[in-house]
């Protein structure tokens, strides 16, 4: 079983990473600053290592920095809140081996992780076991890459008949290319989530779509009890697109199995 070390400052950040790791089959420690982590890579033998460049103390750029030189190359993974291109370059000019930026989904991170240990493991096998594991890593990646290509696709063909990427449901008007809605002939204003779970289920209309599809689809994680983050989103979106929330037209509540947008009959 491998291994892993996380080092963040963020509380909510190590718990959720912290249980998605372990139930992906891997062992997880934690610290919440720079010189704790720092001991606990010299002290223990890591397969991974997932660094948050603003720590306090010592930050994750200069234990990166410093592991590298004490000839440690277990693979690490940098997480920061900033995506600036400066702060990646210098990160993995000093050897780490991705970035990521915040906020991001811990399937993304389990993702990201294996294709590391796939290439970093396949450099210490003979040359042609090494192109075997290399080209298995790529094919993995591909697929990673192929499920994401046909997400897209769906949402694409759903929406090719809606001409200036306009989807017209009743009163409301939802503009995908410019992030808007319209309802009733008035602009709302809507959360940028919001915004993607109303197209989500939109283009998906009289389809009934479980409290864990639009958490994956939208949130992109799988995460014990945060289906509530659904319904307090729909709760949102009712409250700007219904004229009565406890009788919505739009958004129905399937009992049982999550929701159906709907388009109300004139």
């Amino acid at each position: 079983m491998k291994h892993i070390l996380v080092v963040d400052d963020e509380i909510a950040i190590l718990t959720l990473l912290e249980y998605n790791l372990k139930e992906a089959g891997y062992t997880v420690d934690t610290a919440n600053n720079g010189e704790s982590g720092y001991k606990m890579i010299k002290t223990n033998e890591y397969d991974f290592i997932i660094l948050d460049v603003m720590l306090p103390g010592m930050d994750g750029m200069d234990i990166c920095r410093r592991v590298r030189q004490e000839d440690i190359d277990t693979p690490i993974l940098m997480l920061t809140a900033k995506d600036d291109e400066y702060d990646k370059v210098i990160g993995l000019e000093l050897g780490a081996d991705d970035y990521m930026t915040k906020p991001f989904s811990p399937r993304e991170v389990t993702a990201r992780i294996k294709a590391i240990l796939r290439r970093t493991e396949a450099k210490h096998m003979s040359e042609k076991d090494s192109e075997q594991a290399h080209q298995e890593a790529v094919d993995a990646e591909l697929r990673e890459l192929e499920d994401n290509y046909n997400d897209y696709e769906e949402d694409r063909y759903l929406l090719q008949d809606e001409s200036d990427s306009v989807i017209k449901l009743g009163d409301i008007k939802i503009y995908a290319d410019r992030y808007e809605v319209v309802v009733h002939g008035d602009k709302i204003e809507v959360t940028p989530k919001e915004f993607e779970l109303l197209v989500y289920m939109a283009v998906r209309k009289g389809r009934i779509l479980s409290r864990e599809q639009l958490l994956n689809s939208i949130w992109r994680f799988d995460y014990a009890g945060e289906t509530r983050i659904v319904d307090v989103h729909i709760s949102h979106l009712r409250e700007k697109i219904e004229k009565d929330t406890k009788n919505p037209e739009y958004i129905k509540t399937v009992r049982g199995f999550g929701y159906k947008f709907v388009v109300p009959k004139e």
